[in-house]
């Protein structure tokens, strides 16, 4: 009977320590298992949003308020177009907030960062930030860096 009992404990410590793993996994991956009806979707519109992911996080004072839930290219105005899941908490957002895609670290991951601006009107579910700061891209920044020193270099 005491072998028993040994066993029955071991099966539930196990369990146990498997559903401890999948919460983590959960955690860590970002996804959620419960519904995300408290959010509303407002869009940005990016001139290059190099290294931005589905979903990446949205901040304002550091804070977390929503995730990045797709990712498309607007044909019209050729830009790519970003749509932001924001929480219902944070549902009095100006419309001329502004939205960056910012790095966390030097070489870390994009999210976007949103500043709030001063108008009385608010941000309503389908809204457009339409002021907005691209992606900065190392290697562009490289690239102008050994541009300008071979021009400085030829007009020696």
């Amino acid at each position: 009977m005491q072998n028993r009992t040994l066993e029955i404990g071991v099966g539930l410590f196990l369990l146990a320590g498997l559903l401890a793993l999948l919460l983590l996994a959960l955690r860590v991956s970002g996804l959620t298992v419960g519904s995300g009806n408290d959010t509303y979707k407002i869009y940005a519109h990016f001139e290059n949003i190099a290294g931005l992911t589905v979903r990446a996080k949205v901040t304002m004072a550091g804070v977390t308020i929503g995730k990045v839930t797709a990712i498309d290219l607007d044909r019209d105005s050729y830009t790519g177009r970003v749509t932001l899941s924001l929480d219902d908490s944070v549902n009095n957002l100006p419309i001329d907030s502004t939205a960056s895609i910012l790095t966390a670290g030097l070489l870390g991951e994009k999210y976007v960062g949103i500043s709030v601006g001063g108008d009385e009107e608010v941000l309503v579910d389908g809204a457009t930030i339409y002021d907005t700061q691209s992606s900065l891209v190392l290697e562009d920044l490289i690239g102008k860096f050994l541009l300008n020193s071979v021009n400085k270099d030829e007009a020696k």
